[in-house]
């Protein structure tokens, strides 16, 4: 087939078809976004960005708009990476930084994805868009769609940080708890999109998602001067940021930006909840968690990743690893961070757990360059709760008699 600007390639069965709001193949692969390089070439290069807008939209050939006029931005991207050289004397490693993802909009990395998916269904003219979530993607879909001027409705578990509810319900989106787990908020959206008119933003459901995540990879060469480092640190829970950061480097190389191996990609979950850890641990396919979940209310905390085998093979492919840490591992390691002052959510802090227990068992040499990501700040999960809660439901009908179809 001709090649658009950009079109859609699955990562399962490599098939290429016409770019569009669609995140699975029929083969169940993702659809990820495949560029015409050589036409980005032409107007992106490393010199001409030194005179671009301090946003992920410094990016604007590697992001699947056909116009910037759809571009909907609160200023997300462009995050500081810090070095840390307390950690490094104390975990005796040749150099450890950080990005600081919560400094984004809404306060985490979720930002970034939204920004680009609320940009695309703007270009679609879409009005109405749902998510399910476990906390920060809510709040960031909110966001986006308030500015946007489109109508958000949002849907999480019960135990979410009542911050982040009052944050959805600040910017205007139909807010909900679900009876359950982020899986359980997604089968109500699905099962309500062809009555209520949505479109279900939840992860990997459309290719916007990965490609606002991927800016973040774009950015940690740009900031490295084009030089990787030996490991990346993610906290996972749907996995798209690894896939954003990989197809991120994967780009570059093919534009002729980078040279040698990626970084080796570790993936941290919370024991509890860990899907990815425990396929990679033995060699198998990611299968959803079967015994009762006992992890915190975090971003870690998914079950059934969209595409849990997409993340494993980028683990492998680089050598890479997962590891699972306990919540007061977690917690020792948002210590440590406060100490450096910075304000590291759960999920961020784990990525220092994962980081610390890798080095004790020399997975991670002394020799080795880090980054972590810290994906959210600590203040989005301080123990308050909204007043009024916002309704729980358990199941669609219930969601029904609070907000009516369209059509009535």
């Amino acid at each position: 087939m001709t090649m658009d600007k950009f079109q859609l390639r699955c990562s399962r069965c490599q098939k290429a078809m016409k770019f569009e709001l669609k995140g699975r193949c029929a083969c169940g692969g993702t659809l990820l976004v495949e560029y015409d390089l050589e036409l980005a070439a032409h107007t992106l290069s490393p010199l001409n960005l030194k005179n671009r807008i301090s946003s992920m939209w410094r990016y604007v050939e590697l992001l699947p708009l056909t116009s910037e006029q759809s571009i909907v931005s609160l200023g997300e991207g462009w995050t500081p990476l810090i070095r840390l050289p307390r950690l490094e004397r104390e975990l005796n490693i040749r150099q450890l930084q950080v990005k600081r993802e919560e400094q984004n909009p809404t306060g985490s990395f979720k930002a970034r994805g939204f920004s680009s998916t609320i940009s695309l269904l703007r270009e679609y003219g879409i009005q109405r868009v749902a998510v399910p979530s476990n906390g920060n993607a809510a709040s960031a879909m909110a966001a986006y769609a308030a500015r946007a001027g489109m109508e958000a409705i949002v849907i999480v578990p019960q135990d979410c940080p009542g911050i982040i509810i009052e944050e959805c319900k600040r910017y205007g989106a139909h807010t909900f708890q679900v009876h359950g787990l982020i899986h359980d908020a997604g089968a109500i959206i699905e099962k309500g999109k062809s009555e209520q008119g949505w479109f279900n933003a939840g992860t990997m459901r459309e290719p916007g998602r990965i490609e606002g995540k991927k800016t973040m990879g774009l950015e940690l060469a740009e900031q490295s001067d084009w030089k990787l480092p030996d490991v990346i640190v993610y906290p996972t829970g749907g996995g798209s940021g690894i896939v954003g950061l990989w197809k991120a480097f994967d780009e570059l190389r093919q534009l002729g930006w980078l040279q040698g191996p990626l970084p080796r990609f570790v993936s941290v979950q919370e024991t509890g909840c860990s899907p990815i850890v425990e396929a990679v641990q033995s060699g198998m396919h990611v299968t959803p968690t079967q015994e009762p979940v006992r992890s915190s209310p975090t971003g870690l905390r998914v079950p059934n990743p969209p595409d849990g085998d997409l993340i494993a093979t980028i683990l492998r492919q680089t050598s890479g690893t997962a590891i699972a840490v306990s919540s007061q591992e977690i917690a020792e390691a948002r210590s440590r961070f406060g100490l450096e002052g910075i304000s590291s959510s759960p999920e961020g802090a784990a990525t220092l757990a994962g980081m610390a227990k890798l080095r004790e068992s020399c997975w991670i040499g002394s020799h080795d360059s880090v980054v972590l990501f810290n994906t959210s700040h600590a203040d989005k999960y301080l123990p308050w709760r909204p007043n009024p809660e916002p309704p729980v439901v358990h199941n669609y009908a219930d969601l029904r008699t609070w907000l009516r179809p369209l059509s009535e």
